[in-house]
């Protein structure tokens, strides 16, 4: 069994050599350099109980100002299933709805198993969205919405993303992705 700082550990190192590293997020270097990224660790089991730690989450950056605590990952280990995690995710999606966030906040998606749909499974495109552990991104749009008014093409990044990460050697992979090599 992980320990929980090792999975917020090794969460935080993807995000710094992977997002940051490789720029797949080139939005992320000042969240991470002014430390106002959280890294909230859900250890539960339970759908219920993980939904409402995700709102809890949702919460606590809602009433904080920017400056302090700009955006959440909220990492769920227990979500290993990838199909298990998107039907979460939607229910996440939904209650963000309804509490009326909707344009306030935004999610993005994060899984060691990440697939789009269409694609080959063996496509490093996948690894765009491929984290050590289960997480849920939760962003501010606002501050989003100014990073890319100073962003040209930001339309552009996926695709960009995607290449670069097809274009990777095997070696530079594994390096970057340790986990994702651990039990192949």
């Amino acid at each position: 069994m992980v320990a929980d700082s090792q999975i917020i550990e090794q969460t935080r190192q993807w995000v710094e050599n992977v997002v940051v590293g490789q720029n797949l997020c080139p939005f992320a270097a000042p969240v991470v350099r002014k430390e106002t990224i959280r890294y909230a660790l859900c250890d539960a089991q339970e759908s219920a109980v993980i939904v409402t730690e995700f709102l809890a989450e949702l919460d606590r950056l809602q009433q904080a100002e920017e400056t302090e605590l700009s955006t959440t990952l909220v990492i769920i280990p227990a979500l290993e299933d990838f199909y298990q995690y998107l039907d979460l995710l939607n229910v996440m999606q939904k209650k963000l709805k309804r509490a009326g966030l909707e344009g306030v906040f935004q999610l993005a998606s994060f899984h060691p198993d990440y697939l789009f749909a269409g694609v080959p499974e063996d496509d490093r495109s996948h690894w765009t969205n491929r984290a050590p552990y289960p997480t849920v991104h939760i962003i501010r749009e606002g501050e989003m919405s100014r990073a890319l008014a100073h962003y040209k093409n930001p339309e552009q990044i996926p695709e960009r993303n995607m290449q670069r990460l097809r274009d990777m050697s095997d070696e530079q992979a594994r390096s970057l992705y340790p986990h994702l090599f651990e039990n192949k």
